[in-house]
């Protein structure tokens, strides 16, 4: 018998008599320390059995108990794989599978399995018991404020906050929280709402729906609405809303597919912007499929030391006739691959990541991408963790290198005359090598604290507007930015922290980067 607080999986005592899941003897009468022995005996030999070699038996029944809110064939569909189950090993194999996929619903307080033996005249055959407990509380919630400092540069005890790159996120410290209703309708659904606000007028307002099996599909649905806005006012000089509807189509451990439907509004509340950016202003329709290729072997995504992965994610937009829908074609990939070096925990992991957007249609070579659409450098999260596509270098700020342009020129003393906007690039490319090692402290060992020595370079480039004409390979690698550094990292369940000191080989003149400590903080990715 194996037994857990919440995850179960058991033999019936009346899988004892006898010869388990085989012909049942019929025991007369006994004593009840003696049918004890016996049942302890035949437990003994069906244990003896399993360690000699594989022990025969296939699943005849799959009973399901405790759900009274819960439909049937919502579990079922997690007990698809004891149907191929050839042996006992299997069996218990298969019924751990399918306790997991069964708590990961997240509908059950608990959940348990017993195996028990099949009817005396199929022998060799065993019926799955299935115990669930629903959960009791199905409302729940949750609120806090949170401090993503992705990006801090600390210079003379002064520290200057940068944010995270992700379009998803322009948020330096937010006020967040989530209510989530769970199996409203016993469909395994859950209901969620989340309303998150920053400090600096960011703010997210969404709601969504998961739906584990939805009409026979064999994948899960998700589908979200939600409101966004975003400042980039002090990077790019716009701002950004969006009001749209996300839709998952199709989700398995390696493919994901997504269908993104969006009114986006692009403005400039300060009417300094450069000229690029005032020609993006206004609104447009956002309208894409994305399908994203992923699979990751490397043994921990906070600090690998051996494996690899590989992420593929391509979208197009434009799939409505609308003039106002914005039409491109998007592709970035991610390569990782870690050696492990055999002393001191030591690992060297190399990456390269790469990116291209680009627009279609009638005239696409000599007009500009969206602008939102583009790749941006920077933010210093740890490419480490950023496993995605081609947007963190150490030692750079948020949206710190590319090309630029100079702010629209105002009758005003206070306004900065040096003032660039940051417009991103159509094509972007960055590379990463770190070592990462264990210091020789036990205390510092047991908690996973370690140091490691980096290298990493980036470079973005404008490819629309018949710019692509203009530029070489010879260009592109001698405009390369470039940084080397040691740091300390600290890796928890929730983020990886890192404590640097970053020294910028290589950067241009606008460039947003300096030599110094740095201290980030990144979520896995």
């Amino acid at each position: 018998e194996e037994d857990g607080d919440e995850n179960d999986v058991e033999y019936d005592d009346e899988d004892a008599k006898g010869e388990v899941f085989g012909e049942p003897n019929r025991l007369k009468p006994q004593s009840r320390e003696a049918q004890f022995r016996s049942e302890k005996l035949k437990m003994d030999s069906l244990l003896q059995r399993m360690q000699s070699g594989p022990v025969s038996v296939r699943v005849h029944d799959v009973i399901i108990k405790g759900n009274t809110k819960t439909k049937d064939h919502v579990i079922e569909a997690e007990t698809e794989v004891l149907n191929n189950v050839g042996s006992m090993q299997e069996l218990l194999k298969a019924s751990q599978i399918v306790n997991l996929r069964l708590q990961a619903l997240e509908i059950f307080d608990s959940v348990k399995i017993t195996l028990d033996s099949g009817p005396p005249e199929l022998p060799g055959t065993a019926n799955v018991i299935i115990e669930v407990v629903e959960t009791a509380s199905p409302l729940s919630g949750q609120i806090g404020a949170y401090t993503k400092a992705e990006g801090m540069y600390l210079e003379d005890h002064i520290s200057y906050s940068d944010l995270d790159t992700c379009r998803a996120d322009a948020r330096s410290s937010t006020v967040e929280g989530s209510l989530k209703y769970k199996n409203f309708f016993g469909y395994g659904d859950l209901w969620d709402g989340s309303l998150a606000y920053g400090y600096d007028h960011s703010a997210e307002l969404s709601a969504g729906v998961f739906l584990p099996r939805f009409k026979g599909l064999v994948t899960p649905v998700t589908a979200r609405a939600y409101l966004l806005s975003q400042d980039w006012l002090k990077f790019s000089s716009y701002k950004e809303r969006s009001m749209g509807l996300s839709l998952g189509l199709f989700s398995t451990p390696y493919h994901d597919l997504a269908y993104n439907l969006a009114w986006r509004t692009l403005t400039d509340p300060s009417q300094m912007s450069s000229r690029s950016i005032r020609r993006q202003l206004g609104h447009n329709l956002l309208s894409s499929l994305k399908y994203t290729f992923k699979f990751d072997r490397r043994n921990s995504t906070m600090r690998p030391t051996r494996g690899y992965a590989f992420v593929s994610t391509t979208q197009i937009g434009g799939l409505t006739p609308d003039s106002r829908s914005l039409r491109f074609l998007r592709q970035e990939f991610d390569l990782r691959y870690v050696v492990p070096l055999g002393f001191y925990h030591a690992a060297l992991n190399f990456g390269v990541s790469g990116g291209v957007v680009f627009p279609w249609g009638n005239g696409f070579s000599s007009r500009p991408s969206s602008l939102p659409e583009r790749f941006f450098l920077g933010g210093n999260i740890s490419p480490v963790c950023a496993l995605g596509g081609p947007t963190a270098l150490w030692g750079f700020k948020t949206r710190g290198l590319g090309p630029t342009e100079p702010k629209r020129q105002v009758n005003n003393e206070n306004a900065d005359p040096s003032g660039v906007d940051f417009l991103g690039g159509d094509l972007a490319v960055t590379a990463l090598a770190d070592l990462s090692f264990d210091l020789p402290f036990r205390w510092f060992r047991e908690k996973g604290i370690h140091a490691h020595v980096f290298a990493c370079a980036g470079n973005v480039a404008k490819l629309t507007e018949n710019e692509y004409r203009n530029i070489s390979v010879q260009k592109f690698v001698e405009s390369l930015r470039s940084s080397v550094g040691v740091g300390l990292v600290v890796p928890t369940s929730l983020f990886r922290m890192e404590l640097n000191y970053c020294y910028i080989l290589k950067k241009l003149d606008h460039d947003r980067a300096k030599t110094g400590v740095w201290l980030t903080f990144s979520a896995a990715s």
